[in-house]
């Protein structure tokens, strides 16, 4: 999703990528638990292998594929992270900007209200 993309997201549609993500995250925890399984299978099948040499290349596949996988999920995290705190202050700007507008309407009708009251009680 572009930058663009995820500047015209509601709160709702933020809240559901946040959801997304969370869930994503579940899955690669449970990926992860899996592979930590599978690691201590890998232990296992090494301590039979007779061979310090033997284990170290059948258990280092399974450590670079782990941190690898761990490596791309905090990258994932950092920039939806960064993404979602520049979203963030964007919608804190324009709402101060409309506050502000808002704000200048409501004493411009506050004045006119009182210029016509005004008139209103010098015509009496």
């Amino acid at each position: 999703m572009t930058d663009y993309e995820l500047k015209k997201l509601g709160r709702k549609e933020l809240l559901e990528l946040l959801i997304k993500q969370t869930q994503r995250t579940e899955v690669l925890e449970a990926q992860l638990t899996e592979a930590k399984r599978q690691l201590e299978d890998k232990r296992i099948v090494v301590q039979n292998a007779g061979s310090i040499a033997e284990a170290a290349l059948q258990v280092n596949g399974v450590f670079e594929a782990a941190q690898a996988a761990a490596q791309q999920y905090l990258d994932n995290i950092q920039l939806c992270s960064m993404r979602c705190d520049k979203m963030l202050e964007d919608t804190k700007r324009r709402c101060e900007a409309m506050e502000k507008k808002a704000e200048e309407k409501v004493f411009a009708l506050k004045a006119d209200v009182e210029r016509l009251s005004a008139e209103w009680k010098n015509n009496d």
